[in-house]
């Protein structure tokens, strides 16, 4: 049988957490619950969760800074809770690395979907279906391998959270093909996901901090329409 899969959940309000809890462990998560920031980084160190929520009002060291330190150290899914609904506080929560951001009060069935979807996004694909159907893409200094959500930038591997790397696999296996944000948020994020288009707007630019245009290729922006992976001597 294989292993549950562990959630790490973070919010000072007891009963909102074993509410989440609850409705988690129904779908066979394993959970484990901490009040504040400073439990949250021991959890995380001795849990090892497979995806945590994160509440942002937290006593202590708050959410923002919880994620930051997290992302500092691994790729772990992140999805931010709060009644804060401002754009702000949503790009922000972006741009510290967050996988997605859900405002309270949410509904229970949204939410699990959202787990749901964001742990398909992130788990590694079984090696022989990698064997025998590996997606790949492939430029000069540049390898997007989704098969392994693995990104060789120079040589290098860059760490890359799941929808930062999907998104520049999704834009680069179509090169110098012009995409609106809507397109970008209904590709990468799908159905699931209720945000801005400004989601999209700080993916790309965590991507043009991670991996810079070179004299083959780049990722450009189209004033007024959206992106592309454009291909310079095409």
């Amino acid at each position: 049988m294989a292993a549950k899969q562990k959630i790490l959940i973070v919010d000072d309000d007891e009963n909102i957490a074993e509410l989440i809890s609850l409705y988690l462990v129904k779908e066979c998560f394993d959970t484990q619950i901490v009040h504040d920031g400073e439990a949250a980084l021991a959890a995380f160190a001795s849990y090892a969760p497979n995806l945590i929520l994160l509440d942002l009002m937290l006593p202590g060291i708050d959410g923002y800074q919880v994620c930051r330190e997290v992302r500092s150290r691994s790729n772990v899914p992140v999805i931010m809770l709060s009644a804060k609904g401002e754009t702000f506080d949503k790009v922000l929560g972006l741009e510290l690395g967050a996988d997605d951001y859900m405002m309270k009060p949410f509904d229970s069935k949204e939410l699990v979907a959202r787990v749901k979807a964001v742990l398909r996004r992130y788990q590694p694909v079984r090696e022989e279906a990698a064997s025998s159907d590996i997606k790949c893409v492939e430029y000069p200094g540049l390898v997007v391998n989704l098969s392994n959500y693995a990104v060789l930038y120079q040589g290098k591997q860059i760490d890359m959270p799941p929808k930062e790397l999907e998104l520049l696999y999704f834009l680069a296996s179509s090169p110098n093909q012009v995409f609106t944000r809507e397109q970008l948020l209904d590709h990468i994020w799908g159905y699931e996901y209720i945000g801005d288009t400004r989601t999209v707007d700080v993916h790309v630019k965590r991507l043009r901090e991670k991996i810079k245009d070179s004299e083959d290729w780049s990722l450009a922006t189209v004033w007024g329409i959206g992106y592309k992976f454009e291909l310079k001597n095409a």
